[in-house]
């Protein structure tokens, strides 16, 4: 009988996981550490971007005016185109972008558009500079509001721009907008009724339309300009302000209806005028006396001093005849305190 050899049974098989190689174990860990980083990592908020402030200018120069408003007379001038280059140049030396309307591109049109174009762009911390070299003129004030019952006017091209339409399209500039005004013109009621002594067809010529002239050419435009008085009065509302402006008070302009412009300026804007409003400003053969006196103070930009100091040292320098002012609209306090012309 054959033997019987019993089989073996196979050895079972461990369906145990066997511990991970090295390579796995090494990558598990860096996986760890790279989630654990990423958690602890605080992220930061972009930085702000800060806006640069921009400067802007408009400078209008006017050796003559059409003949065909102003009743035949051309008010022929010498430096007011001269200025008006000048200051364009200092602007931009300054880092403005200058825009500038001489004698017959110095229109109504033209000129309200800029000034609209400049408010509609500028913002907060932004910088305006308007300089206006040529005659002054004046109107009668049918609204009844100034104490000479007379408006008083830039003359420009084709027409005159009203001083309370001046003042009305500066009140459209931004809160926190810097405007610094240049009037080399005289325009008051003393100084166009009656010229200094001994002004006269030879000698420097004074920047005022005579009254003569500005009585006509306000006669054969009366409806026009009445209109534009009473738009500009129904535009700025006529509810009387207890506290007019001092800065108005002081020009003799204390109207209600521009006390009720003034009293809604958001911008910070300073007026510099040639003279005040008893004396002539003066023409030249190269510039203004005041526009000279202006660019010999401010000595290309070394002038290192505030707006009042400015002021008084260009007024220093010119005749007891010729006294510039200086008033302000707004909260002009910290732009009083800065050098003038800085964007």
């Amino acid at each position: 009988m054959p033997s019987t050899t019993p089989s073996k049974t196979p050895a079972p098989t461990s369906t145990a996981a066997k511990p991970a190689t090295k390579p796995a174990a090494k990558a598990a860990k860096t996986a760890k550490a790279v989630t654990a980083t990423a958690a602890a990592v605080v992220v930061k908020p972009a930085a702000k971007v800060t806006r640069k402030p921009v400067g802007l200018s408009l400078h209008l120069g006017l050796n003559a005016v059409s003949p065909q408003h102003y009743g035949g007379w051309t008010g022929d001038l010498a430096a007011c185109e001269f200025d008006a280059n000048d200051m364009a140049a200092l602007a931009a030396a300054r880092g403005m972008k200058p825009t500038v309307l001489l004698t017959k591109a110095a229109t109504r049109a033209k000129v309200l558009a800029a000034l609209r174009k400049a408010s509609g762009t500028l913002k907060a911390g932004d910088y305006f500079l308007l300089s206006f070299s040529g005659h002054g003129g004046q109107v009668d004030d049918v609204t009844g509001e100034e104490d000479d019952k007379l408006d008083e006017t830039w003359c420009l091209f084709d027409s005159q721009l009203i001083d309370d339409e001046l003042y009305l399209e500066l009140s459209r500039f931004a809160a926190g907008v810097r405007v610094l005004v240049l009037s080399d013109s005289c325009h008051s009621g003393t100084v166009t009724r009656a010229a200094p002594p001994g002004v006269g067809a030879v000698g420097p010529r004074p920047r005022m339309m005579p009254p003569a002239v500005a009585r006509r050419t306000y006669q054969a435009h009366q409806a026009f300009y009445d209109k534009l008085q009473k738009d500009i009065a129904q535009s700025a509302g006529k509810a009387a302000v207890a506290d007019p402006d001092a800065a108005l008070a002081s020009l003799g302009t204390a109207s209600v209806r521009l006390t009720e412009i003034v009293s809604r300026f958001n911008a910070a804007v300073v007026l510099i005028s040639g003279c005040q409003d008893n004396q002539t400003s003066m023409d030249g053969e190269q510039n203004g006396a005041f526009t000279e006196q202006l660019l010999r103070v401010w000595r290309e930009g070394r002038f290192a001093g505030n707006h009042r100091q400015f002021h008084a040292r260009i007024r220093a320098g010119l005749p007891a005849t010729q006294s510039p002012n200086l008033f302000v609209l707004g909260n002009a306090g910290v732009m009083l305190a800065q050098t003038p012309f800085t964007v």
